[in-house]
């Protein structure tokens, strides 16, 4: 054997020392990959986040309980008690009540949105979302694109029982999805809302009272469930006014064929439209500044 083919320990510690570098070299590669990369897109950010909400439903059902017994309970209940006595049969109720039912349930379900995200804060996702690479509001919007799967679940549930039930809808299938997509558009300014107040309070419990003493009072005194030309003045004035009340008014049309709610559905686009526009940059700014 050669001698000269020996290594000597200076080259043994210099191969050491390449060795330590060659294994080293896959943890700088990724890092340097990922300084590489660029900020996310604001909608691929915002479809990951949306991605993660539906996740979440996923692989906890119970989140759709109460999506689906909110409008079950009210459209039987209400149908099968008070239906003869308003309107003289189930049947004519259910062209009042079912698209009332709608906006009601749309509505309410809006609230868990808000806890979902008062409930990243207190875990500390929100501030771990934060540290992200990409675009402040995408964790916003994300969920309300997976609270978009709640209130498309509540909605098959309340059309669907009422046809089960025996609801005919003069509008047809496109004044059915024209309500929908109209009550839909009320939970996404409602879940703006209900995520300014989480973002500022920061516990779900809190979250879901003041949620409830809003739309609680809200739902009921409408005409969601009655007429209001029998209610007592002052009542009726409230009734009038309240944007459920349009909404309502407005899914009636669009799902009845009936018509005459074209000043109901510009009133209820108007306030969806007020309740974005002063809601949404609300939100974004306590997120950005939420430390």
């Amino acid at each position: 054997m050669n001698p000269s083919a020996a290594p000597s320990p200076s080259a043994s510690s210099a191969s050491g020392s390449v060795a330590a570098e060659t294994v080293a070299d896959p943890i700088d590669l990724l890092l340097a990959a990922g300084r590489s990369h660029g900020r996310a897109g604001a909608l691929a950010a915002s479809l990951t986040f949306g991605s993660r909400s539906i996740l979440k439903i996923k692989h906890d059902p119970k989140q759709l309980v109460d999506s689906a017994a909110i409008p079950i309970l009210f459209t039987v209940l209400f149908t099968y008690l008070f239906g003869g006595a308003v309107s003289g049969s189930t049947g004519d109720y259910l062209t009042v009540l079912l698209p009332g039912v709608l906006t009601m349930s749309i509505a309410i379900v809006t609230m868990y949105g808000g806890a979902r995200l008062a409930q990243d804060v207190r875990s500390g996702a929100f501030d771990r979302f934060r540290g992200l690479p990409v675009w402040r509001g995408a964790f916003v919007l994300g969920g309300l694109l997976g609270d978009a799967a709640r209130y498309l679940f509540a909605s098959a549930v309340v059309v669907g029982l009422g046809l089960a039930m025996g609801y005919r809808p003069g509008g047809g299938a496109p004044g059915v999805l024209a309500a929908v997509v109209l009550v839909v558009a009320l939970g996404f300014s409602l879940s703006l809302l209900w995520a300014a107040v989480a973002l500022v309070v920061r516990d779900p419990a809190v979250v879901i009272s003041i949620a409830n003493a809003v739309l609680m009072p809200l739902s009921f005194a409408s005409n969601i469930f009655v007429r209001p030309g029998t209610m007592p003045g002052w009542l009726r004035a409230f009734v009038d006014v309240n944007p459920l009340s349009h909404v309502a008014t407005a899914a009636r049309g669009l799902m009845n064929g009936s018509g005459g709610a074209d000043g109901a559905l510009v009133w209820s686009l108007t306030t969806i439209a007020v309740i974005t526009l002063v809601c949404a940059p609300v939100a974004l700014r306590l997120y950005g500044r939420r430390s």
